[in-house]
């Protein structure tokens, strides 16, 4: 079967499925975005004298989050103009129009319950051979299809992107009991070719292969900053170019992705994995149980890690949880590595540092690599 898509509908247009819709615009795909319905005015619909069946008062939500995502930094969207393919609409009153679409994919909020119920509509409008995926970062995909039909089963499976989804290459593909093989070959081509990505199938397993590795990163290195008193300059400044990633490195990636998808992942690892070997590392220190009391979840919120007050960027200092202004990073092993220009030629002075950076990164990459090993089998058949 020679499948082409044309057009996408992405349920879901918070953060994460803006930034899937804009990508889809960006190749010059016709895209619908949709999100719910609001229960409840606000000032100024009031004001105007609208009413919730108003169709601005409806489409409110992802008529927001679309255009909050194409002012954001760095830009989802490769043009403004190709902003103008995309649609949004509801899922009360639009779902119907999914009949016509090639591609759904699924971007709510990560709970099962309502993931099912948007399935379930899913199934009642979609036209037989739609391909329909999730992009769950970690609830199992075999749940998710239970009670579908069987043709939305042999269609459906896991495709997910990591935020932003624009500019990060890596792009699961994570099969359910049903899914069928010329689904998962198209989906695996159709990434590298047309999304850019670096397409991988992955298992089934617990927050698939980015996630579980990412949140053992994340989560070892929130234990070690404590361990050695590093600031979220200097990890951040540890962890960024110099070693070939982008300048959000660490902390700021946080921010971005939002602090409460990093703790609903842990936490999923920490109570669904309970003989990793790293389990208790899943557990979350207490400054981040802190910052989720207090909502600071990052860009989403406002603050995270760090703040920024008209011009000014604070960081949080990590013992006293209060912000301050930001302060320059500097260790003598980085100084070392100035000349060099490929990060990989980096890490062999990287990790023969004499300093606090060298035992950082010995530290950090150990564990890190010792992790993977440990996982591969179990992640993925692709080695």
């Amino acid at each position: 079967m020679k499948r082409i898509i044309k057009k996408v509908a992405v349920v879901g247009s918070g953060i994460m499925g803006s930034g899937i819709a804009c990508h889809f615009a960006n190749i010059g795909l016709e895209v619908l975005l949709l999100d719910i319905v609001p229960n409840a005015l606000t000032e100024t619909e009031e004001k105007k004298g609208l009413t919730l069946e108003n169709k601005l008062v409806r489409n409110r939500i992802v008529n927001e989050h679309l255009a909050n995502a194409l002012k954001s930094n760095p830009s989802p969207i490769y043009s403004q103009k190709f902003a103008s393919r995309i649609t949004t609409g509801n899922t009360s009153d639009d779902m119907a129009k999914i009949v016509s679409y090639d591609w759904v994919i699924e971007v709510v909020v990560e709970r099962l319950d309502i993931k099912k119920l948007v399935f379930e509509q899913i199934d009642k409008f979609r036209k037989p051979g739609t391909l329909v995926t999730s992009n769950t970062s970690g609830i199992p995909i075999h749940y998710m299809s239970e009670g579908r039909s069987d043709d939305f089963q042999k269609h459906f499976c896991g495709t997910h992107f990591f935020n932003p989804a624009r500019y990060l290459k890596l792009f699961e593909i994570i099969p359910g009991p049903k899914t069928s093989t010329e689904v998962l070959d198209f989906l695996f081509d159709y990434g590298s070719k047309y999304l850019g990505k670096t397409s991988v199938v992955a298992k089934d397993t617990p927050a698939f292969i980015g996630n579980r590795i990412g949140i053992f990163g994340i989560q070892s290195l929130f234990h070690l900053v404590k361990d050695m008193g590093l600031t979220i300059e200097e990890v951040d400044k540890l962890t960024g170019p110099v070693i070939g990633r982008p300048k959000s490195a660490t902390f700021r990636t946080v921010d971005v992705v939002g602090l409460d998808t990093l703790v609903h992942v842990a936490n999923g690892l920490y109570e669904g994995c309970p003989n990793d070997e790293a389990h208790n590392l899943f557990k979350l220190p207490d400054f981040i149980n802190k910052m989720m009391e207090k909502k600071w979840l990052g860009s989403k919120t406002g603050q995270g890690f760090y703040k920024k007050i008209d011009k000014d960027i604070l960081s949080l200092d990590l013992d006293t949880l209060e912000y301050r202004p930001a302060k320059k990073a500097s260790f003598a092993t980085l100084e070392l590595t100035k000349t060099i220009d490929k990060p990989i030629d980096r890490f062999k002075v990287l990790v023969k540092g004499k300093d606090k950076a060298g035992y950082f990164y010995r530290k950090n990459f150990s564990a890190m690599i010792a992790y993977c090993s440990n996982r591969v089998t179990e992640k993925t058949d692709e080695f």
